[in-house]
């Protein structure tokens, strides 16, 4: 932080003192100059006054002036002059530097020399003090611009050793946000919120570990326990029966990792990579003939044209989650309807199962969240079904939620942005 003050100050004395410079040498030289062009026109009239005499002017000890006939005859005060106008000579026998006017009129020339003695001295006297004061002002530049800089990196100061103590454990840690509504307090607050984000996304994926940890134990502890008691009592377990134990609980295991891994590539975006026109109303379809082959009645009469951009396999599997928790729940029926309404396509899945309470309507979106206790028994869900609806639906700029279903169970309605305005005629439904 010191070295940003001190770049800081060393930059606005460097800049002031050009400036200060700049403004010194054209201060002089114009007082010099209207000094200078004073004399001049002093030395201009005095010459006209004395081509306009017709004696000889009375001597003045600040002028010297020569006059010239047409003959050529010089009369004179003083030393001679020159025949032309200089602006700065040397004349014998002065201590000073002249300036020389000269003036004509009917063959006579008038030579008027004023001395220069008193724009020297003034100059002199201008300049003495400019090269006293400019460097004392530089120097209270640079001590201001030091105290100002301090005063305006102080809170950058303070947010940097605070950051420097936050760690992966000490998320909960926020810098301090200064008064001000400059830049400095909204980087702060910046700071805050992201900090508030990392918070949430540590906290989220320790949960999602322990979670994660506690749904691969129960497969495994049972092919543990079965392959015990099958070392231990070999006559114990009827024939088939290890096997079986360990097919079941393995394809257990393997769905949740399939699911985990889809999460994980939902959160990164994958679900968005990619992107075509995807009819939804042929998913739908297609996933509603899966399900009744199960033995479901399953209602399609509302299932109409509806076309979107996005990952197919990713769109596919939003539709095979959410008819795959309904055929779950549900007791006897299913509906999965699809329809476009100007720029939106609206996908629904219904079940007459016990439906989900006002209060846990969102909280089944979260991650290995059952709700047994308002629901039928789950027989083999995971938990991550509808988590990982949400994450694609967000990826592809959706939304999802759940409401009251009017077959009595609940209804998943999810919105996308349609692909195009005119879909084409759906395959049937």
């Amino acid at each position: 932080m010191a070295d940003v003050r001190w770049r800081t100050t060393v930059a606005a004395v460097l800049v002031v003192s050009a400036a200060l410079l700049v403004g010194a040498f054209a201060l002089v030289l114009m007082v010099r100059g209207s000094l200078r062009d004073g004399l001049e026109a002093t030395a201009e009239q005095r010459a006209s006054a004395i081509l306009q005499q017709a004696e000889r002017p009375p001597p003045d000890d600040d002028l010297l002036w020569q006059i010239t006939s047409p003959d050529g005859a010089v009369q004179r005060s003083g030393v001679p002059l020159p025949d032309s106008a200089a602006d700065r000579v040397r004349l014998p026998g002065a201590d000073d530097p002249y300036l020389v006017v000269t003036e004509n009129e009917d063959g006579y020339r008038v030579s008027v020399a004023v001395s220069l003695e008193d724009v020297d001295e003034s100059t002199d006297a201008l300049i003495t003090p400019l090269a006293v004061g400019l460097p004392l002002l530089v120097l209270l530049v640079g001590g201001v611009t030091w105290v100002v800089a301090s005063r305006a990196l102080a809170p950058v100061e303070r947010i940097r050793r605070e950051v420097e103590e936050i760690t992966g454990d000490r998320l909960d840690r926020r810098v301090p946000e200064p008064q001000s509504r400059d830049e400095i307090g909204r980087l702060a607050r910046t700071m805050n919120q992201m900090l508030v984000r990392l918070e949430d996304s540590r906290d989220r994926q320790r949960a999602f570990v322990a979670d994660a940890s506690h749904e691969l134990r129960s497969p495994v502890a049972s092919i543990r326990q079965v392959a015990e008691v099958a070392q231990a009592h070999p006559a114990a377990l009827p024939d088939g029966e290890l096997a079986g134990t360990v097919l079941e609980e393995s394809a257990r295991l393997q769905r949740l990792v399939d699911q985990l891994l889809l999460l994980t590539r939902a959160d990164d975006g994958g679900g968005s990579r990619v992107r075509h026109d995807v009819d939804l109303d042929d998913l739908a379809l297609a996933e509603a003939r899966r399900v009744s082959r199960t033995g479901f009645a399953v209602d399609t009469k509302d299932v109409g044209p509806g076309r979107i951009r996005g990952d197919a396999s990713a769109l596919a599997q939003v539709v095979r989650n959410l008819t795959d928790n309904a055929a779950r729940h549900a007791v006897a029926a299913m509906a999965v309807g699809v329809r476009q309404s100007g720029g939106t396509v609206e996908l629904t899945v219904d079940d007459d199962g016990p439906g989900i309470p006002d209060d846990q309507r969102e909280r089944v979106f979260d991650r290995f969240v059952r709700l047994d206790e308002a629901r039928a028994a789950d027989a083999g869900g995971s938990g991550l079904g509808l988590a990982i609806v949400r994450e694609i639906v967000t990826a592809h700029g959706g939304t999802v939620a759940v409401t009251r279903s009017a077959l009595g169970g609940a209804r998943f309605t999810v919105r996308f942005q349609a692909g195009f305005s005119e879909p084409p005629a759906s395959s049937g439904a």
